[in-house]
């Protein structure tokens, strides 16, 4: 069976894998080397080697060449901090060539032959010419990758509406679709200020909770059902999800919140043994009064 060895090369992105050759005690964190598409570049093991059956992989697996190096170390170091001055060039000429894209990010691979540019735009852009100003000013292969808003925010990251690190820049490897339906089922504001990241989307973290406000509420009585608590009947007409507690408002006008342990199935009262509300009542006074009319008119 082959073996492979899982590589990430930002904290918050895919894992690829790579055939480790003879690098069998790869571990966790371990820095290597590995060949791909854009040439030597430094990753870290996030899966080390394991078997897997052939039908797992898709394709030929790139190799893992070597376990980072001081110099490797050194290197990556070095074209990293060039990186902030190719964005700013490429800005530039992006502009003086008239283009309609944000550049947002630069990145090298490990020994500076490939410089990648990441840009947002809004229409489809022709940038072939930029591309070889852009080979002629950096002597290395120019890449440009077009993003979406989620993508750019990873990339310049920044704080979250909460104060914390963005988690699409720490930890969230891949991007879960987010709806307004999360959103109310979680009892949020649903204005677009205050539910939206940075990058203008539905915030990432409406997901996290989803799965336990649907369970939770799976085991609530529903909004105007009528249950008994040990305060006596009343309708429910509020639930705290976090507390796991329900509102209810008493047939005196009080309302009580209860813990969701203290409402069992057996003691929801039957609907026919409930003294109906003044609307029910009405509701039966107009009923009577369409029969007592119908029977006069059948008797004439």
């Amino acid at each position: 069976m082959p073996t492979i060895v899982g590589v990430r090369f930002k904290p918050a992105t895919k894992i690829y894998y790579f055939d480790p050759g003879e690098l069998l005690d790869l571990q966790k964190g371990d820095q290597v080397v590995v060949e791909t598409a854009k040439g030597c570049e430094l990753g870290r093991v996030a899966v080390p080697p394991k078997e897997v059956s052939p039908e797992e992989i898709v394709g030929p697996l790139k190799p893992v060449l070597r376990v980072a190096t001081a110099a490797d170390l050194a290197d990556a170091q070095h074209h990293a901090s060039l990186e902030a001055e190719a964005l700013l060039k490429c800005r530039a000429k992006a502009a003086e060539s008239g283009l309609p894209i944000k550049v947002v990010a630069a990145e090298y691979n490990l020994d500076g032959s490939h410089l990648t540019f990441f840009f947002t735009s809004e229409q489809r852009v022709d940038f072939r010419t930029l591309v070889r100003d852009l080979a002629r000013m950096f002597h290395a292969r120019i890449e440009l990758g077009q993003v979406g808003v989620r993508d750019e925010a990873r990339l310049i990251k920044g704080l979250g509406p909460c104060g914390r690190p963005l988690c699409c820049a720490t930890h969230l490897s891949e991007f879960i679709p987010v709806s307004i339906k999360m959103a109310k089922a979680q009892d949020l504001p649903l204005s677009p200020m205050e539910i939206s990241g940075v990058c203008g989307r539905l915030l990432c973290c409406l997901t996290y909770e989803n799965a336990y406000y649907h369970e939770a509420r799976s085991r609530m009585p529903k909004m105007g059902e009528v249950i008994r608590i040990p305060e006596g009947v009343g309708k429910v007409v509020g639930h705290n999800v976090l507390r796991e507690t329900v509102r209810v408002e008493l047939e005196s006008g009080i309302t009580a919140e209860v813990p969701l342990t203290e409402i069992g199935l057996s003691e929801r009262p039957e609907q026919d043994s409930i003294a109906p509300s003044r609307r029910q009542e009405g509701k039966h006074d107009r009923q009577s009064e369409r029969r007592k009319h119908r029977s006069i008119d059948l008797d004439s």
